[in-house]
């Protein structure tokens, strides 16, 4: 197996990100003017990096991400998005429009294979309006999503998405190649299988959850793979606190003993006077390995708030308090 590409491939624009899920109708509806608003206030507060996929809004984040685009200079940004998934229209067959308030109506299709990275690429072109791609993701090759299916799903990705992507990078139409995935070990397991310049791990390196420092962080840097994270809130708790009715952790009801933790977080933020969402979007960057991090965002009051937490200082002590936690055992991998 090759080394992993230079990390100086991807060359992140900045280093906190915008996340396109949100403009994809997760969670609530989100109209074509908010869309727009919120991308052009992040732009303006100085985010330069956006991430989507074809999974979010089922194509509709990337069609609002790709109109934005056309309004700034593109030289001027990082775009990702992510190979997996392609969309067909359902021809009458009923759609679980999952966590999507108001998608467009397409039908979502797994395909890993090299022509179906391909297609997915396509796609995603279209609907973005660019040509090329500064970093292109392997997406949701994992337990969570496929169950009983992920053995055959990650054979599938190695032999037929890397292989498409890699092809695209050595013919410079792809600038760096990753994989975007919630599971710490399978990260581990895919820069261990070929040679990539980045992963988005979501919701494994967070102020709640370090389990990837046992086994993906110290891979990354052996091999000297960027690290993006996502779900720095995990999916909500760390944003909302545990006093809201609604708190989730990986989108669903969290633990006992997440919530016993987050608990614990939170009264360390408030005795040092600190909202908990800044040491939440801080925490990450503690970790020289950690080039970016994303934020899903839909309202655009959310970015001039966030913004605002991430530029807040931290005193050491409460990164000490908060790492005292952590001598107790992790919480495991999420699996289906």
């Amino acid at each position: 197996m090759t080394k992993s590409p230079s990390a100086s491939r991807i060359g992140f624009k900045s280093r906190l990100g915008f996340g396109a899920s949100g403009i994809g109708t997760l969670y609530r509806d989100v109209t074509e003017v908010q869309a727009a608003e919120v991308l052009s206030k992040a732009y303006e507060g100085g985010m330069r990096y956006f991430d989507s996929a074809p999974l979010y809004g089922h194509g509709l984040s990337e069609l609002r991400l790709g109109s934005f685009l056309r309004t700034i200079d593109r030289n001027t940004v990082t775009v990702s998005t992510k190979a997996g998934r392609y969309m067909v229209p359902p021809y009458g067959e009923n759609v679980d429009y999952g966590l999507w308030a108001s998608p467009l109506r397409l039908k979502p299709v797994f395909d890993y294979s090299y022509a179906g990275t391909m297609r997915s690429l396509e796609q995603s072109a279209n609907r973005l309006g660019i040509a090329d791609f500064d970093l292109v993701y392997i997406h949701d090759v994992d337990r969570f999503t496929h169950g009983d299916g992920y053995e055959r799903r990650f054979n599938e990705a190695i032999e037929g998405c890397y292989r498409a992507l890699d092809d695209l990078r050595k013919a410079d139409h792809v600038k760096a190649i990753g994989v975007g995935v919630n599971e710490s070990d399978v990260a581990t397991r895919f820069i261990k299988a070929c040679s990539l310049d980045a992963v988005m791990m979501a919701g494994r390196y967070t102020l709640l959850d370090r389990s990837a420092e046992a086994d993906f962080l110290p891979e990354a840097e052996r091999r000297g793979v960027e690290v993006v994270v996502a779900g720095v809130f995990n999916s909500g708790i760390l944003a909302t606190g545990t006093g809201s009715s609604g708190a989730t952790f990986d989108y669903g009801a969290p633990p006992q003993e997440i919530i016993a933790r987050a608990r614990k977080i939170e009264e360390i933020c408030r005795r040092h006077a600190l909202p908990l969402q800044a040491a939440a979007i801080q925490f990450p960057f503690r970790n020289p390995l950690v080039a970016a991090a994303v934020l899903g965002m839909s309202r655009p009051e959310r970015i001039a708030e966030n913004l605002a937490w991430s530029r807040l200082a931290i005193p050491a002590d409460l990164w000490l308090e908060i790492d005292e936690l952590f001598t107790q055992p992790q919480p495991a991998d999420r699996i289906a």
